[in-house]
């Protein structure tokens, strides 16, 4: 399906809402899409309550130091200002971490990055709090930062649980095969930050039981619920969040050192709180994409299929572990890319260093390493003489093959299929037939360079990530549905961030049950939990919970009907709000069926279990995977070294298509910040120190820098472990979208391209 149809879909349904479409397969509007667009959806930054106070945290503005002393008695004496917080004020488990708890809620003896949390301050008045923290006096002796990830194997210890955090030595066939041809490379990825559309945001309530109930954009509650029980000395029943609008989730969205300051405030107080971040805070405080550096060997034979790859990954964690360690087991299990790959031998590394903490960030891991593998398949195309479609197409992987980690791929794996479809998409027009007042050089409309020095490229990328958790975790989720006077309602804890799970959820049960009013309740604690909002999990775990449920519940439904003719549920089928028998003898309603029963049903569903990779990075440690296939078209100016993507055809792996509209937006979301990451995002932290930390010195790419995207073509092969079959959406193509511009630069300017983002002088040609 192209996104023209999608976009068709979208706008029949928005013209006739009173014939609205239902079901999954149909373009279903999101609930909550019109208080969205008017401005009344309820995020946290909006919230009030009665006597509420306001906190602000101080940030140490050094990379690296030692603590001499902190005094809070000017803070402390200010007007206004009803409590400070220090590391003595905590009560319960002084560090906290998404994968390791490594991470102070307040620094104490030593800061290890730029921004870090020494104090928060609750106040009757925003200024008052920001004036409070900035009174408060730390002592610092300042410390040569440790920023260079390959210093951090020589340095001194920068924590306690020393600098490496995880090594991955992956072995896989023979190290002694050699290839005819070889091609090596030294590749950079910057620091890209996951630059929330709303800064981060919440309110804290005490609870009469001495705990404390928190209003946040949290993306993984129950995980957050329990890490700040655990900090705050209580029992995690004592502690609720209630989650909010989440405004923009591409990463975990909230980060729990912004929350634990302010339930700490709350039960300090004993008064409401709310904290609201500057964007210079978020920048500060919330995790990034691991800058990453990766070395790389390739070696094949002289029809171009691959023998060897050598390889070499680096990843910068930053001062903490975070989940560092599960995006390097991605990008070791990945470094070769979704090709056949007989013999493999990849070092990775995650170490800490005192740059600002990394974390998950939408196909961390697997963007990294696509950077690199796809630009050497294009110099051993270049080495061999063979078009780089064709060299890609002589390697690709499909189902049945095996990975580097010596698991074999059991899901669909169409990925000839996807890059044949991409590559026979018909190119867009040449610059040369359109008159020149009416070129969109690179550099903008008002680009200062001449046609004459624009060059057009055409390039690929191949990309893969896995879905669910890897490595043995435990993937689980909870949903129940109810029905009572006609209307069904879902409880599940799956937060929705963007991802469209709850219209999902809604599909799921109009197609199950017939019933065309589905509300989706919000989510608390009080709930099951339903695990983190990434990797596609809730459109399978979660998703996979509700369909059991509403089965469940079809069945006492149905149950009563069958009994009274004779025959199984199995013979009765539900369409268009009507119950059928398989020979016509029963039709009836679906409301006349509940006849004012009230029925409910609470389901899991727990995928297939995975196991840790071992020490030679064998093992079989994903549930499954989602591939992309993406020609990028670009114009690049060679004197200035601008560029601007033209087009990017877009063929995914998506498994089953559930909405069109909304997966057409996934699709196109996850392209959009690929761009991001190819050609302008990068968060300069030189000497530790975070340099703009804001939307103007952070390049995001606005709606004039979109490109046309065309999604070519959607390959529907029902996984068969996957709930409907269907796949995770969003990551692929943000994973393979970079790779595909960098090939398309090198392709227009014969560089090498070995760092993203692509600065300018990277595409300039000087010998023309």
């Amino acid at each position: 399906m192209s996104n023209e149809a999608a976009t068709a879909a979208a706008t029949e349904t928005a013209a006739a809402p009173e014939s609205l479409p239902h079901g999954l397969g149909s373009s279903l509007p999101a609930a909550d899409a019109r208080a969205k667009t008017e401005g009344t959806f309820p995020y946290a930054a909006d919230l009030w309550a009665e006597g509420l106070l306001w906190a602000a945290v101080l940030r140490s503005p050094h990379p690296h130091a030692r603590i001499v002393s902190i005094d809070t008695t000017h803070a402390r004496e200010m007007p206004g200002v009803r409590a400070v917080v220090t590391h003595e004020d905590v009560p319960g488990r002084p560090v906290h971490g998404r994968g390791t708890a490594d991470r102070p809620v307040f620094a104490s003896e030593v800061v290890r990055h730029h921004g870090e949390p020494i104090a928060a301050v609750a106040a009757d008045h925003p200024d008052t709090a920001r004036m409070a923290a900035a009174a408060v006096t730390v002592e610092y002796e300042v410390l040569d930062p440790v920023t260079d990830p390959e210093q951090a194997f020589e340095a001194e210890p920068l924590h306690p649980d020393g600098n490496l955090i995880r090594h991955i030595p992956l072995r896989h066939g023979d190290p002694d095969a050699v290839g005819e041809v070889i091609a090596e490379g030294l590749y950079r990825i910057g620091r890209q930050d996951p630059a929330p559309i709303g800064a981060e945001a919440g309110l804290a309530v005490p609870r009469p039981d001495g705990g404390v109930e928190l209003y946040l954009a949290s993306t993984d509650p129950h995980a957050d619920r329990d890490t700040l029980a655990a900090c705050y000395g209580l029992e995690p029943e004592r502690v609720k969040i209630v989650v909010t609008g989440v405004p923009g989730a591409t990463a975990d969205r909230e980060d729990q050192g912004f929350q634990l300051p302010l339930g700490l405030l709350a039960l300090k107080t004993g008064c409401p709180v709310k904290l609201t971040a500057t964007r210079e805070e978020s920048f500060l405080g919330h995790a990034h994409r691991h800058p990453t550096l990766l070395r790389y060997r390739h070696h094949a034979d002289a029809e171009g299929r691959l023998v060897k790859v050598e390889a070499q990954i680096l990843l910068d964690a930053g001062a903490y572990a975070d989940t560092s360690s599960e995006a390097l087991a991605a990008a070791v299990s990945f470094a070769c890319g979704p090709y056949v790959v007989p013999n493999a031998f990849i070092e990775g590394w995650a170490v800490r260093t005192n740059n600002p903490p990394s974390g998950h960030v939408r196909g961390e891991g697997a963007m990294q390493v696509c950077a690199a593998y796809e630009a050497q398949m294009d110099k051993l195309a270049k080495k061999l003489g063979l078009d780089p479609a064709e060299v890609r197409l002589r390697n690709v992987m499909a189902t049945g093959d095996v990975l580097p980690t010596g698991q074999t791929v059991t899901c669909p794996a169409p990925v000839a299929e996807l890059l044949q479809a991409v590559r026979d998409h018909p190119l867009p027009p040449l610059p040369k037939d359109t008159p020149e007042e009416e070129w969109l050089l690179p550099g903008g409309p008002e680009g200062a360079g001449e046609p004459g020095a624009v060059r057009r490229g055409v390039g690929y990328g191949l990309g893969m990530v896995h879905m669910l958790g890897a490595e043995g975790a435990d993937e689980v989720s909870t949903a129940t549905v109810r029905v009572h006077g006609g209307v069904a309602t879902v409880l599940c804890a799956a937060v929705e961030t963007g991802q469209g799970f709850t219209t999902l959820a809604r599909q799921i049960v109009q197609e199950t049950l017939g019933i065309d009013e589905v509300h989706v309740a919000p989510v608390d604690t009080d709930q099951p939990p339903a695990g983190a909002g990434c990797r596609g999990r809730h459109t399978w775990v979660s998703g996979g919970a509700v369909e059991r449920a509403a089965k469940m519940v079809r069945t006492q439904l149905l149950q009563p009907l069958a009994h009274k003719f004779g025959m199984s549920t199995e013979l009765l089928q539900i369409a268009d709000g009507k119950i059928t028998s398989y020979d016509g003898v029963l039709s009836t309603t679906v409301t006349e069926a509940l006849d004012g029963k009230e029925l409910w049903a609470t389901a899991q569903c727990r995928p297939h279990p995975t196991e840790p990779l071992d020490g030679a990075g064998q093992g079989d440690a994903f549930v499954g995977l989602a591939f992309c296939a993406i020609r990028a078209v670009v114009d690049v100016d060679i004197e200035m070294g601008t560029v601007r993507v033209v087009e990017l055809a877009v063929a995914q792996d998506v498994g089953q298509v559930l909405n069109p509209a909304q997966l057409a937006a996934r699709i196109e979301g996850g392209v959009t910040q690929g761009v991001g990451i190819a050609l302008t995002e990068n968060l300069r932290t030189p000497r530790g120190l975070v340099r703009h930390p804001d939307l103007t010195g952070y390049a995001l790419p606005t709606a004039l820098d979109a490109p046309d995207i065309r999604i070519v073509k959607l390959v529907e092969e029902r996984d068969v472990v996957a709930p409907f079959g269907a796949k995770a959406a969003s990551a692929v193509p943000v994973v393979t979208s970079p790779a595909a511009i960098a090939s398309a630069v090198r392709a227009a300017t014969g560089r090498p391209v070995n760092r993203l983002p692509i600065r300018p002088q990277a595409a300039v040609v000087t010998n023309q």
